[in-house]
Formats: structure tokens, sequence, C-alpha cells
């Protein structure tokens, strides 16, 4: 059977509780039609980068599949129906990646994948000279008067 994985968007106004809960429903749709769930993964509740229906926000989800062309149908279709699911999306996979997915992945696990920063020795040691300086305050008296140019010829005409 052909591999998929495939991510869905609800909206923001259910509970992290209910959007695990939609991860079950449809994924029992593609073990009714012959498919298996090789895995699942709740990304939270993200911000979007536009809005969709009102939203700013919305959980997404992802499911790893193992089935048949009309099983994927059958779930995208029931997705369609409900009201708390935005968007959908599938992608057809030759394999699934081991792991978890790059959304799961932290940002330490990122970091070293790539590599630390190197220290920065090429700067001097920051001396702190502002310490040893009290700092100066003036005081300027408030005017009731702003000059502007009426009051230039006023001045000219005297």
């Amino acid at each position: 059977m052909p591999l998929y994985e495939h991510v869905f968007i609800t909206r923001q106004d259910i509970s992290g509780a209910q959007a695990e809960g939609m991860i079950e429903q449809f994924g029992a749709v593609i073990t009714e039609n012959g498919g298996t769930v090789i895995g699942h993964e709740y990304w939270g509740l993200r911000p979007m980068a536009y809005k969709i229906n009102k939203n700013r926000k919305g959980h997404y989800a992802m499911l790893r599949l193992d089935a048949p062309s009309a099983a994927v149908q059958e779930m995208e279709r029931q997705q369609r129906l409900n009201d708390n699911v935005m968007r959908t999306v599938s992608f057809r996979v030759e394999a699934h990646e081991d792991g978890p997915s790059q959304m799961m992945q932290g940002k330490t696990a990122r970091d070293e994948r790539r590599g630390s920063r190197p220290p920065r020795d090429d700067r001097p040691a920051r001396t702190d000279d502002r310490a040893e300086k009290p700092h100066e305050t003036t005081t300027t008296a408030p005017t009731d008067k702003v000059a502007g140019p009426a009051d230039d010829k006023k001045e000219e005409k005297a």
C-alpha cells in the first residue's frame, strides 16, 4: 500500500484534548477502510501566517499512514464536512522518516545539527567606564512662551 503523510489544522476554539481526539477519530476512518496509522503527532496550537476563517491560530496535527488512496480520500471527505477542520494536505511519500518530524524537534536538537557558534575571541574585553563617572544631570526651566515666526514679526515692528 502507498505511504502518506497527512497534516490538518483545526480551529483554535477547541481544546487540545479535542484536537487529539480528532486525530483518533480520523485514524479510525483509515483503519475502517483498510489502512493503518503508522504514527501521529500533535504539534499544538500554533500561529498561522495568515487568517483562515477569521482564526489567527490553529491546532496542527500530522498522521503517518499506510493506506489505500480510497481510505485517504474518505478521511479527507469527512474532514471537509467537519466544521472544526480548517485546512488539510496529504503527501504521498516513498518512506516515512524515523523519529519525530522537523516540527517536533526542539531548538536544541537543531542547534546540535548545525554546530554551536564559536566563541567571539576577536573582540577586546569590555570595560565599564560608565560606572566610574557619575551621571550629570542638567535642569532647564520651563518656558511658557514658544518662539515662532509670528513672534519675530512683532519684535521687528517695535
